[in-house]
């Protein structure tokens, strides 16, 4: 069997991470087994319909490396690959249930529906429209709403490879719409329909439609399709644990996290993790790696915590395992603006300077802006030391025009002759190293925190570390 999965998202707002898990695994599914991962735009739901998020939605995949084999730029021999313009193929597909009797107009006002579940609230049993199917349906012209009439009232059963051996009675089943009255197909029908004119062989999803299967294997029946594999991911949970992650627990678009500086191999290593692992301790996974040792088996039953720490530990690790020419690519837009007025090479030494201290490539601006600008004096660093502020302010000047007169006698302005006249100037001042240290690095950067010292001034030059250790004195 040639393995074909496919990613279907709504283009109804922002892409969040539990969207791009849902495509990161069938098309780590589909990668391993040497299938196609498609991608399908399904935007049937007009009133939830966003101006610019179909575009959204394919740059970010992109972004994440995840490419389609099939859909919306690429093309395709199943296509459009966009269901608002695969009308004509449902409405033949629903002849054919007309035609078998198993689909009808709904002849019922939105009011008339609401009264039927009014009725069954009050008699305290579930609201089921086949209870209420009409005797003489009138012939369908597309101007109502057409419904599937569920015949064959049973038990289903089947297996997910996540979830094991699921079983749903008689209770779930129910006629539900096919077709709305403005012509668009419902997501129930289209994606059933979509999937067997694709040949999908797995449909990889979120829990939230567990309940739903029992009435998708009704109408896989009813049109005599051989269901595909049919996977339900566990929810990605807040970060207390406790109910599915959303807007208020702080989760964001994943474009944000891109624009936050988080790069794409750490998101995919981070999304495939959350409720994934391979059996043994490994944490780091590339790609290749993923595509490699992916399972549905090994995805765990129960939610994921969403943790933005690890998110963050993940990507610091992921900047440090780039070269210097690569991350240079990618920190371009985040510079500060000062930079622009330095070559690339200076650029490039502050950067393999700061790279193992970053965790996102927009924290290089406060990490790095006093190698290009003058900082502003922030002496509420100094009276946040517990160390420092223990000092009197004419301690301070005094190691301060200490440090500045033996630092100005270096002739070999280096990294190695720097740490060789700091470390005199502790045996010269009785100081700390914590605390002297600090306090050089703070007149000379103002920032809360830089890379090694000696690193640091070699890099910012004589003169600009001697004339802001001599601003600190006046």
């Amino acid at each position: 069997m040639i393995v074909r999965t496919r990613f279907a998202p709504s283009p109804t707002g922002y892409i969040h991470v539990g969207n791009v898990r849902s495509a990161l695994f069938p098309y780590l599914l589909a990668r391993q087994n040497g299938g196609q991962f498609i991608l399908r735009i399904e935007d049937t739901d007009q009133a939830r319909f966003v101006e610019g998020a179909t575009d959204l939605i394919l740059d970010t995949l992109e972004w994440l490396g995840l490419e389609w084999d099939e859909g919306p730029r690429m093309g395709g021999a199943y296509g459009p690959y966009i269901q608002s313009e695969r009308r004509e193929l449902y409405k033949t597909w629903a002849q054919k249930l007309i035609d078998k009797g198993l689909a009808y107009a709904d002849p019922f006002t939105a009011e008339e529906v609401q009264a039927f579940r009014e009725e069954a609230k009050a008699l305290k049993k579930p609201f089921l429209y086949r209870d209420h199917r009409p005797d003489n349906p009138p012939v369908w012209d597309g101007t109502q709403p057409l419904r599937f009439k569920v015949t064959d009232i049973k038990r289903y059963t089947w297996h997910d490879p996540v979830m094991g051996d699921l079983s749903a009675g008689s209770e779930v089943l129910d006629d539900f719409i096919l077709i709305k009255a403005d012509g668009l197909p419902t997501y129930n029908f289209a994606h059933i329909v979509d999937d067997a004119e694709m040949g999908i062989t797995h449909v990889i999803r979120g829990l939230e439609y567990i309940s739903s299967i029992p009435r998708y294997l009704s109408l896989y029946e009813a049109l005599e399709i051989e269901p595909p594999v049919l996977a339900c991911l566990p929810h990605i949970m807040a970060p207390d644990g406790k109910k599915k992650l959303g807007k208020r627990d702080g989760a964001k678009s994943v474009s944000d996290y891109r624009t936050d500086g988080i790069l794409p191999e750490a998101m995919l290593n981070f999304l495939a993790s959350m409720g994934w692992n391979d059996g043994t301790e490994q944490e780091i996974f590339t790609k290749q790696e993923l595509i490699e040792k992916f399972s549905l088996e090994r995805v765990q039953r129960s939610g994921a915590r969403f943790d933005e720490a690890r998110l963050l530990w993940m990507n610091g690790y992921w900047i440090r395992s780039l070269d210097i020419d690569d991350l240079y690519l990618r920190v371009e837009r985040y510079w500060t603006n000062a930079a622009a007025n330095y070559d690339e090479v200076y650029q490039k030494n502050v950067l393999t300077l700061v790279k193992d201290r970053l965790k996102t490539l927009a924290e290089l601006p406060l990490m790095t802006r006093y190698f290009f600008e003058e900082p502003e004096q922030h002496l509420e660093l100094i009276s946040g030391n517990k160390q420092l502020a223990k000092l009197s302010s004419e301690e301070r000047i005094n190691l301060i025009h200490i440090s500045h007169a033996e630092l100005d006698k270096i002739e070999d302005w280096s990294a190695e002759h720097i740490q060789a006249t700091l470390n005199y100037l502790i045996e010269l001042t009785g100081q700390k190293p914590g605390i002297l240290f600090s306090l050089i690095r703070i007149v000379t950067t103002w920032a809360p925190f830089s890379p090694q010292l000696n690193d640091t001034l070699a890099l910012l030059g004589k003169e600009k570390t001697l004339a802001r250790l001599a601003r600190f004195t006046q």
